[in-house]
């Protein structure tokens, strides 16, 4: 086992990688966690991983799997409700993002899984469906709908209007 490669691999990578954990999680503490149980497992893994090149998307995949089975045991605990609750729209452009961050939470595991693959990670459609195990035409799917669920729920400010 080379641990000063496993290292410079961590140190190099560590960042992206926390990114699309916090997309996946959707909480900051959660992503952190994905992401040590994820590089965890690469750990153990390292020696059987022959191409080198490919360890971002070994690593995504495992915390795509990781993530999909706490969200199974959590499934348990939570209930849905009829009525979502209203959530304001915040005007002021600093918050676009953390409005975004709040879309991408309220979408079922598979589709914001698949956007943040798509355009975060900037995957091509086949590579999210090798990477989630499944077929193109549900990526397309899970995309589209996805992006159907965020645009009902932000609502993009009219450059053109203009309040006289």
């Amino acid at each position: 086992m080379n641990h000063e490669e496993f290292r410079t691999y961590v140190q190099s990578r560590g960042a992206a990688l926390l990114r699309v954990a916090n997309q996946l999680t959707g909480n900051p503490c959660d992503a952190e966690d994905l992401l040590q149980t994820a590089l965890a497992r690469t750990y153990l893994a390292w020696d059987r991983i022959r191409d080198r090149s490919s360890l971002d998307g070994y690593v995504r995949r495992a915390m795509v799997n990781i993530n999909i089975s706490w969200w199974r045991r959590r499934k348990l605990e939570e209930y849905p409700s009829e009525e979502l609750p209203d959530v304001p729209v915040q005007q002021d452009t600093r918050h676009r993002y953390d409005e975004l961050e709040q879309a991408l939470d309220r979408l079922p595991v598979r589709q914001r899984t698949a956007i943040v693959l798509r355009y975060y990670e900037d995957m091509t459609e086949p590579e999210i469906a090798r990477t989630l195990g499944i077929s193109v035409g549900t990526v397309k799917s899970s995309v589209s709908r996805g992006m159907a669920k965020l645009r009902g729920d932000l609502v993009v400010p009219d450059a053109r209007r203009r309040v006289n």
